[in-house]
């Protein structure tokens, strides 16, 4: 509201100094109308100048600077040209415009190759938007591991959430659908648990794509324009990521690796929670979700019993073990409840 009022009091300075002083012997009102049209046209350049990125900002400067600069040069040897004075003014006014407007296009054009990071910390506010910048998916969000893994401090730099993926979560905690709705709520509570985090930096971005209606595809977009790396436990996400030659972080990757090795002939200690899918199999699984699928344990379901692993098979959901019950340890105990101490 204040640059609205600010913008209108401009155009009326300017129009009011047009009416009074009268440039170039034009009539009151006529002089007040081309004061207006000129702080109009200021002002649009004003809105464009704002969307320009810092970058572009500087390039543009700077090739107007130096096109401002070629410009004179060549004024000089107009001057000494045996030309009339009205002809050397309009050539002198030509190539001043000229060079400038080539060095503004020239400029604006190629800033974009620039690093305002390697001019000092008076750009230090640029570098979250470059390669730092982490850009969260909806569904790293509903799953939630990401803000254990920010606040462990594992993961740098700012993340980003779009506004769009806010709305994708809204419209989710609003589903009439109780598992979608508390999905919904779940992703909601993670991200304002990371902003309360004072160690974590959460930046909420307008950014959007109208022409792009896939939520996917905006992601790796807006992941393109600021150079940072999308956080995502989506699988196909993952894959069309690499399509677009954009750098992912995947959690269930992080998870897989962060799994522990078991050998064959180990032993371990595991609870029997059901059948499997052959005969005479009980399923259990370990703290971290591994499946643990052991022979001749159908009767032991509701037990925690001593196995020995028989061998580990890697699946593209996952790790899965298979063992065997350890004649030497215990055959099939019941689950204890623990006592509670007085």
């Amino acid at each position: 509201m204040d640059l609205i009022v600010v913008r209108l009091l401009f155009v009326a300075v300017l129009a009011c100094v047009c009416f009074f002083l009268r440039p170039f012997g034009l009539p009151p009102w006529v002089g007040a109308g081309t004061g207006a049209a000129a702080a109009a046209a200021v002002i649009v350049f004003e809105f464009r100048v704002r969307a320009l990125t810092l970058r572009r900002l500087i390039g543009a400067v700077a090739g107007s600077v130096l096109g401002i600069f070629g410009a004179a040069l060549f004024c000089l040897v107009l001057r000494s040209a045996p030309l009339n004075p009205s002809t050397s003014a309009a050539l002198q006014i030509f190539v001043l415009l000229l060079m400038t407007y080539v060095g503004l296009l020239v400029g604006a054009t190629k800033g974009d190759l620039l690093n305002p990071a390697a001019l000092g910390t008076v750009f230090a506010a640029d570098r979250p938007l470059r390669r730092n910048a982490k850009v969260l998916d909806t569904s790293v969000i509903i799953d939630g591991r990401i803000a254990d893994i920010a606040e462990a401090g594992f993961i740098d730099g700012m993340m980003v959430v779009p506004e769009f993926v806010l709305r994708e979560l809204q419209i989710v905690a609003d589903s009439t659908d109780g598992s979608k709705r508390q999905r919904g709520r779940r992703g909601l509570d993670m991200l304002q648990r990371m902003q309360s985090n004072s160690n974590i930096q959460v930046q909420i971005v307008p950014d959007d794509f109208p022409s792009i209606r896939e939520v996917d595809l905006k992601l790796l977009e807006l992941a393109k324009k600021w150079e940072a790396k999308v956080v995502t436990n989506d699988f196909n996400l993952n894959k069309v990521a690499h399509l677009h030659h954009v750098e992912v972080l995947n959690i269930n990757d992080l998870a897989n690796a962060l799994k522990p090795v078991v050998l064959p002939g180990e032993h371990m200690t595991v609870l029997i929670l059901k059948e499997g899918k052959e005969y005479n199999q009980g399923v259990g699984y370990l703290d971290d979700g591994t499946m643990v699928v052991v022979d001749h344990a159908r009767k032991l379901i509701g037990k925690s019993i001593d196995i020995s692993v028989t061998s580990v098979l890697q699946t593209a959901s996952g790790k899965m073990i298979f063992g065997k019950i350890d004649e030497n340890g215990r055959g099939g105990e019941p689950v204890r409840p623990v006592e509670m101490a007085h």
